[in-house]
């Protein structure tokens, strides 16, 4: 086939896509049904296209195979699940194979995790390109949903693709679209509804194919942008101006503290200005996105022009120091007691890395256990969305009250909505010593010293007076 040819058919394919997304007359392969990958397919689903969810994970494949709604803390998409599966607009497959070659637009959903060198890894990106190579239909649009470097799209995965190394050739009978989500997970159906979406394609027309596709499931306006590297780097500056911003109270907590100044009135006096965003302090910022994405930018700064991002470095250093100043809290609180970390018995509340959700995936409770334990301290466990499972080597325990029990101290690590209904006093005197470090400043920091607590919170400006 000629260049031409080649060109011509494309071009027919796309127009075709186009045509077909009014009447729901498209097969969606969705690859990766996580987090995020799945609440998309069912929406897709739920629209009226005929979905493929396609997944390594045989168990979860299994279950929803079986039935069985996995993303419990994602409300509402529990009912439209049940709908796709029982009128079959929706099944889950291991069979990547087969599966591609039945869909005339496929959703990478993947994940871009950090490896031990804070590297972002972009294997399964990767591994999958090559399976679009050998088993994707001539004309079908590939939409990247997955969070990348700038460049990543056009530099790498475009290639793997193709099946090329010639970084200027552009196979016509396929085309790539970055459209990078940006829902919070909680919430993601009611993000889905109201977030425009980033687009930027290598080419014009895939970029509005994906943007009537867009429009017409999720109903929400969509934002062309020039290219993919660029719709990547919207989605990572949203991001990492959020972690930036964390980094930059979570520094100033460290000096409130010793200033007897509490953040949390600093922060809500600043915030009646109208030019001003609100970032809260924390044990750390953890999850799949923002350490990964500022990590993501520092890797591109190194790649494209030997350099460092100062800014988001120092950052990163900053949050990521934030678990070891909790147990600095905890060394200091007990001091107050007379007594030292070894063999005092702490309990950890939450371990998720947001309030709310069942995610584990870089939270910051992970090193503060860790630290702890190196000291020589016997951990307790609570999160109300881990019951009895394994958690950083520790079973959680299914009750609050059971885990606070004799306890020398408590770390409140995440601001589930449970957390906050706290009664302070009922809970501290079932410990054998009422310590309470809030590292998410959920706590009435005058409610607790009025019962007796001896209290820490990051940023809160504790004195001893």
């Amino acid at each position: 086939m000629n260049t031409s040819d080649s060109e011509n058919l494309f071009l027919s394919s796309m127009d075709s896509i186009l045509q077909n997304i009014s009447t729901n007359n498209l097969t969606i392969g969705v690859v990766g049904i996580g987090r995020i990958g799945l609440p998309t397919a069912l929406c897709f689903a739920d629209k009226g296209f005929l979905t493929i969810g396609i997944d390594i994970n045989t168990k979860l494949v299994g279950e929803i195979t079986s039935g069985i709604y996995p993303l419990k803390d994602e409300p509402e998409f529990d009912k439209i699940f049940d709908k796709v599966i029982t009128n079959k607009q929706f099944s889950a497959t291991n069979e990547i194979s087969s599966s591609l070659s039945q869909c005339d637009v496929i959703i990478l959903s993947l994940p871009t995790p950090m490896d031990d060198n804070y590297v972002p890894n972009y294997s399964a990106l990767l591994s999958v390109g090559k399976n679009l190579h050998d088993f994707i239909k001539p004309g079908v649009l590939v939409i990247v949903e997955s969070t990348v470097e700038p460049g990543f799209i056009e530099n790498e995965l475009i290639q793997v693709i193709e099946g090329s190394d010639n970084k200027h050739q552009r196979n016509v009978d396929f085309s790539l679209v970055a459209c990078p989500e940006t829902a919070n997970p909680g919430e993601i159906l009611s993000d889905f509804k109201k977030l425009p979406r980033l687009i930027g394609g290598i080419n014009d027309i895939a970029s509005e194919a994906t943007s009537n596709l867009y429009k017409h499931v999720f109903g929400v306006d969509t934002l062309l942008l020039p290219n993919c590297k660029t719709a990547n780097a919207a989605k990572l500056t949203a991001n990492v101006f959020r972690d930036v911003n964390i980094a930059f109270v979570n520094e100033l907590s460290l000096l409130f503290e010793k200033m007897d100044i509490d953040i949390l009135q600093v922060l809500d006096a600043c915030d009646r200005k109208y030019n001003f965003q609100t970032h809260y302090p924390g044990a750390g910022v953890g999850g799949p996105c923002l350490p990964v994405n500022s990590y993501q930018y520092l890797n591109t700064a190194r790649k494209t022009f030997d350099g460092v991002l100062r800014l988001i470095e120092v950052a990163r250093e900053i949050n990521e120091h934030m678990p070891r100043h909790t147990v600095e809290l905890v060394i200091d609180a007990l001091n107050e007691t007379g007594k030292s970390v070894k063999n005092c018995s702490i309990a950890i509340l939450g371990v998720s890395y947001k309030p709310n959700v069942a995610d584990i995936q870089l939270s910051p409770a992970k090193d503060i256990i860790e630290i702890l334990t190196n000291l020589g301290a016997k951990i307790k466990i609570y999160d109300p969305f881990y019951k009895s499972k394994n958690c950083f080597s520790h079973i959680v325990n299914d009750s609050l009250f059971d885990t606070v029990e004799n306890c020398d101290a408590i770390i409140l690590v995440t601001a589930h909505n449970e957390f906050k209904k706290i009664d302070i006093k009922s809970l501290t005197q079932k410990m054998k010593t009422p310590i309470f470090i809030d590292t998410r400043g959920i706590i009435d920091m005058d409610l607790a010293k009025n019962s007796g607590v001896i209290f820490r919170g990051i940023g809160r400006g504790f004195s001893k007076k």
